[in-house]
């Protein structure tokens, strides 16, 4: 094999560490979903293994990317995003909306109608979140606030506050999600104003 095959073959790894703990799933649980050990994830992700294509066809459908995302293939001077959504439990649609691994990266949600009065699981990460709703009515519980969010409106915090994203019971919603590393915020820019 030639050295840049090499260098493709040794960034494998840690694609896949980044792709894993994004969705926020331990190696038990990834096992779970493609059939593979978890010795053979750990040592895949630690670059001690070669990935096979018998390997990386599950894993790109269980992380929701293309082999091409995969394995960084050069790019094809195609700019298009090819839209999978992750896998869920719970009735939501979870469509990645970047490619690349790192930086801030942004999502499209849609979920089901809720329940007004179901009680929140909150949980907290690393990062920085963005939210914009575009269509229906999303509820937002964000430390000691319950907030409802009408198309159009946004909100941004940091993830080490417990949170929650709901459905009213109004019907489903729509949002984006834009969502960093600590300190790494979306900034929002504005047109100057117009003057007459």
């Amino acid at each position: 094999m030639d050295d840049s095959t090499d260098r493709t073959l040794e960034a494998v790894g840690p694609r896949l560490k980044r792709l894993r703990q994004r969705r926020d799933i331990t190696l038990s649980d990834l096992a779970q979903e493609t059939g593979l050990s978890v010795s053979t994830l750990s040592r895949l992700e630690a670059g001690l293994r070669r990935p096979t294509l018998e390997q990386l066809l599950p894993l790109a459908r269980v992380h929701g990317v293309t082999l091409d995302e995969l394995v960084d293939a050069p790019a094809t001077g195609d700019p298009r995003i090819n839209l999978r959504p992750l896998p869920t439990t719970d009735g939501s649609t979870v469509l990645p909306l970047t490619r690349r691994a790192g930086g801030i990266q942004a999502y499209k949600f849609v979920l089901p109608a809720g329940r007004d009065n179901t009680e929140p699981e909150m949980r907290t990460h690393e990062g920085y979140d963005w939210v914009f709703v575009l269509n229906g009515r999303l509820r937002l519980v964000l430390g000691e606030h319950d907030l409802i969010l009408e198309p159009g409106e946004a909100a941004e915090f940091d993830t080490r506050t417990p949170h929650w994203f709901g459905a009213t019971s109004s019907g489903s919603v729509e949002f984006l999600s834009l969502v960093g590393k600590q300190g790494e915020r979306a900034h929002v820019r504005a047109a100057p104003a117009q003057h007459s």
